[in-house]
């Protein structure tokens, strides 16, 4: 017969054993679990950023400063007015990824005030979107098209 107390110390030793080499058991992933942890990481932004998405879901993480431009205000007042707020969804501007690069690009170079007026101009009067393809000059200058 075993004392209690070498049976006590037998039990510990057994538990840390047990807890240095434990193997997880775990169900078989499917794929919905697995493309749920992927969206998850995707969700995953550096501290100081945040993400909004353009209405064609392109993905765009821009620093918390950029939030300070006049332009982004108004695309968020829109995306406000057409989708509402969504508490749980992503945040959705009312324009396509070509404008969106543009304007980014104009931040980051540090849009001219007169530039950055009759762009909030003819954001605020209409829908807009860029195209190059509608540029009949070159490539590099891409023309702003609006339309109702």
């Amino acid at each position: 017969m075993i004392s209690p107390k070498k049976l006590i110390r037998m039990a510990r030793k057994w538990q840390k054993l047990a807890v240095l080499s434990r193997k997880r058991i775990s169900i078989p992933r499917t794929t919905e679990d697995m493309d749920a942890e992927n969206s998850s990481k995707l969700s995953m932004v550096d501290k100081g950023h945040f993400v909004i998405y353009t209405e064609d879901q392109k993905r765009f993480v821009m620093p918390l400063a950029y939030l300070n431009n006049d332009i982004l205000r108004k695309l968020f007042k829109m995306s406000e007015e057409e989708f509402g707020l969504s508490s749980n969804g992503p945040i959705i501007l009312p324009c396509d990824s070509t404008l969106m690069e543009y304007v980014v690009m104009l931040i980051r170079r540090g849009i001219a005030k007169d530039l950055e007026k009759a762009l909030l101009k003819s954001v605020d009067t209409s829908r807009c979107s860029l195209s190059s393809s509608f540029h009949q000059g070159d490539a590099s200058h891409p023309s702003l098209i609006c339309g109702y």
